[in-house]
């Protein structure tokens, strides 16, 4: 039974980081490429608006509840309770935990937040936007690059159990 309850957390953190590198990677290869070439207020607004719209309950489910079974992937590691198939569920959840979810944390949204302040037709806007376009991209490539690695791993785990 507990068997099969982990394989079931390790199915749905495989879909949870699957989406996210999907939205990740979208935003680093096409979105933000495309608020780049738009006059720079357009880029601003549309990109504040995106970011008060994906604080929602899908986004968070996909977001937070892959971090949270990255954690209980750690603890089970940490007590040898998925051996067999342990160092892939620690390493996928590593990679979730630091190059997603931290990464968002720590640059990511403190970016979102200044960007959230500023006037989009103002002087001090057109200095954010221009950071943020090179920052926050490199940054979420780091974010996508991380998801894939963890989906990866989580897949591996998962080929272990057949």
């Amino acid at each position: 039974m507990a068997d099969r309850l982990v394989f079931a957390f390790v199915f749905l953190a495989t879909l949870g980081a699957g989406v996210m590198a999907g939205f990740f990677f979208s935003f680093s290869n096409t979105v933000m490429q495309a608020l780049g070439r738009v006059p720079l207020p357009a880029g601003i607004q549309v990109m504040q608006a995106i970011n008060a719209t994906v604080l929602n309950r899908v986004f968070f489910a996909a977001f937070f509840g892959t971090a949270v079974l990255g954690i209980v992937f750690c603890v089970l590691f940490l007590f040898g309770l998925v051996p067999s198939r342990g160092l892939w569920l620690l390493f996928g959840s590593v990679a979730y935990l630091v190059g997603t979810f931290l990464v968002t944390v720590m640059f990511n949204v403190p970016m979102n937040e200044t960007l959230a302040k500023v006037d989009p037709t103002s002087t001090q806007g057109a200095e954010v936007w221009r950071e943020y376009l090179s920052r926050w991209v490199m940054w979420n490539h780091v974010r996508a690059l991380a998801s894939l690695v963890a989906l990866a791993s989580y897949a591996m785990a998962l080929v272990q159990w057949v």
